[in-house]
């Protein structure tokens, strides 16, 4: 039994920046997708000649969810269109993918799986009733294909199995049939098993395979919450156990494994594939859920804060494949790529950058992650990520006032219809922490909210700036749950052009960022001073960022590596300072799109 519930788009909305960060969303690539891009305008879903396979679902994933939360009539009414000519297309039998019916057998039905779970988003926001039964219909049709043996699991749907329990759960809730466990078990024993995967993940290769897959390992971790109540099974936690040899031998400073497109290891010139922030993103926001263990909400903050703005340009037009720890210039690699298995264009900010699949899958991202701002059981109601929202429900009204993580202050005005148990998640990394004014100490703040309760409370604290050691004697900045990177000054070059049919026009066209600042820094200071700033119109700005630090540094000969001219090495050749100190400002790490975050300590003094 799941700890937390999720609240939908008509209980829920965003306000202040984040209401700010979706509307930008819904202004730039992912409100405009199926405009401008013909794996959408076109798609076989729709009854067009494009990609009929894993596209439209992803998107949907996101626009769906972005539509309701902003009650945006337009794009509303372009979600049931798609929706409306999707079902239309089912089959007799269930089926309800683009592809013949004797191409069935040789059809990855991993967008079977994909197809279901955002038809559950979609009845989530709409509360369209076709919509159980259309899900209940693909699943039997999937259960009896694969239990007759006339389709099995591979490639990604072996890979990505439990993606489909989202919908085998949903449609067990509703109509509680036998097969469905009987399904979910043919699963699992055709899907992969990551556990056997483990060793693989210690030494990266050069080498692509999908069980080193850095989007099926974000997914693959909330794969036993998902799963172990309609298998039968204890729930073990394997997701922490999995987590841990992960960020050990692949981890980053901000949370991501690296992955270009398989596991990277540790070096902060190794790339991580932004579709994998998504479904990491999601996988937390599952388990945090699923668990109610703190752990999974403060790293879902870690990802939300910093991989994923720093990840897409400002307008949200553009966006990376990959994005690198230091990453001194998004400029394409003349040469061999620098990439495990990705190509030289991956880094760029573009339409769709090395492939297409991040174009449509990071919309979820920020929509999914608003959602999880409030959750509930029964008569409690928590305070999962506080984000500014307003929460209103049968008997609950809840509004936070913040400007988190910039500003840690926060202003509940709460109305209670109903006698319910209001809490707050108080993360790890907070001091000083008042409660209208008055000094407490917890890692959970409880209130008793009684009918016909007007009340407003005011909670405060403080987080320190620090430097925490990271792999070859490097050290980044941190406060709170915000990373901070040396920002590097920079030109875009715009490209227009066609490839491949897919047309590349401003706004969404392509981009080098080439550098013109320095970037050759080690610290040489210990001190962080936090600088507070106003929020702008674009809440993540690489112009005008909401908070800074300001540090002292030195330049080194840091060097390049080996083979390029728009990568530094991975581990500086000298440390030895070449200038005196020098002040500067420190961007949060989802600011700055070009930057330094992994650097050595004191340099040797010049």
């Amino acid at each position: 039994m799941s700890c937390w519930n999720f609240y939908t788009t008509d209980e829920i909305k965003p306000s202040g920046w984040l209401r700010r960060q979706l509307e930008i969303q819904a202004e730039g690539l992912s409100g405009n997708l199926d405009k401008v891009w013909n794996d959408i305008k076109n798609s076989a879903w729709i009854g067009g000649n494009k990609e009929g396979w894993e596209r439209v679902p992803y998107w949907l994933d996101g626009f769906v969810p972005l539509a309701y939360l902003l009650e945006n009539n337009d794009m509303i009414a372009r979600t049931k269109k798609y929706i409306d000519a999707i079902i239309s297309f089912q089959k007799a039998d269930g089926w309800i993918c683009p592809c013949t019916d004797d191409a069935r057998k040789t059809y990855d039905t991993w967008a079977v799986q994909l197809i279901t779970k955002t038809l559950t988003v979609y009845y989530e926001c709409s509360k369209d009733e076709r919509i159980p039964h259309v899900i209940y219909r693909v699943l039997k049709n999937y259960y009896e294909m694969l239990k007759n043996g006339e389709i099995t699991l591979f490639d990604w749907g072996k890979a990505r199995w439990f993606e489909c329990f989202i919908a085998i759960n949903f449609t067990y809730e509703r109509f509680g049939e036998e097969w469905l466990c009987d399904l979910a078990k043919i699963l699992r024993e055709q899907g992969m098993d990551y556990n056997e995967a483990v060793h693989l993940w210690e030494r990266p290769l050069n080498r692509w395979r999908f069980d080193t897959h850095i989007v099926n390992l974000g997914m693959m971790l909330k794969s036993e919450a998902v799963s172990c109540e309609i298998l039968g099974e204890e729930y073990t936690d394997n997701a922490e156990k999995l987590h841990t040899v992960l960020e050990k031998y692949n981890g980053t400073s901000v949370g991501l494994f690296t992955g270009d497109e398989c596991l990277s290891g540790l070096s902060p010139i190794q790339g991580t594939e932004l579709c994998s922030v998504a479904e990491q993103m999601y996988s937390y926001e599952i388990l945090y859920a699923y668990t109610g263990n703190p752990k999974w909400a403060e790293r879902l903050e870690l990802l939300a804060f910093n991989a994923l703005p720093a990840t897409i340009s400002d307008d949200m037009w553009t966006h990376q494949y990959v994005q690198m720890s230091n990453q001194i210039a998004c400029e394409k690699f003349p040469g061999k790529s620098l990439f495990r298995t990705n190509g030289s264009e991956a880094h760029l900010f573009g339409l769709e950058p090395n492939f297409g699949c991040c174009t449509a899958n990071f919309n979820q991202a920020w929509p999914k992650f608003a959602l999880s701002a409030f959750m509930h059981n029964g008569d409690k109601v928590i305070n999962a990520v506080p984000v500014p929202s307003e929460l209103k429900t049968n008997g609950v009204y809840i509004k936070l006032e913040t400007e988190y993580p910039f500003k840690n202050e926060f202003r509940y005005i709460i109305e209670a219809g109903k006698n319910f148990d209001f809490i707050i998640r108080v993360p790890s990394f907070a001091k000083n922490l008042t409660v209208n004014g008055k000094p407490v100490q917890s890692e959970e703040l409880a209130f008793d909210m009684h009918s016909g309760d007007k009340t407003e409370i005011r909670v405060s604290f403080e987080t320190d700036a620090y430097f925490e050691n990271r792999p070859y004697d490097l050290k980044t900045a941190k406060c709170g749950s915000l990373v901070f990177s040396v920002p590097i000054k920079y030109e875009k070059k715009m490209y227009e052009y066609e490839k491949d049919g897919v047309e590349r026009k401003f706004p969404y066209c392509d981009y080098e960022y080439v550098p013109v600042s320095d970037w050759n820094y080690a610290w040489c200071s210990d001190k962080l001073d936090v600088i507070r700033n106003e929020i702008n119109d674009v809440p993540f700005s690489s112009e005008n960022p909401p908070i800074t630090v300001r540090t002292s540094v030195n330049k080194i000969d840091w060097g390049y590596e080996d083979g390029y001219d728009s990568v530094c090495a991975k581990i500086p050749q000298s440390r030895d300072a070449v200038s005196d100190a020098e002040e500067i400002l420190l961007y949060p790490y989802g600011c700055a799109k070009l930057r330094m975050t992994e650097i050595p300590g004191k340099a040797a003094a010049k």
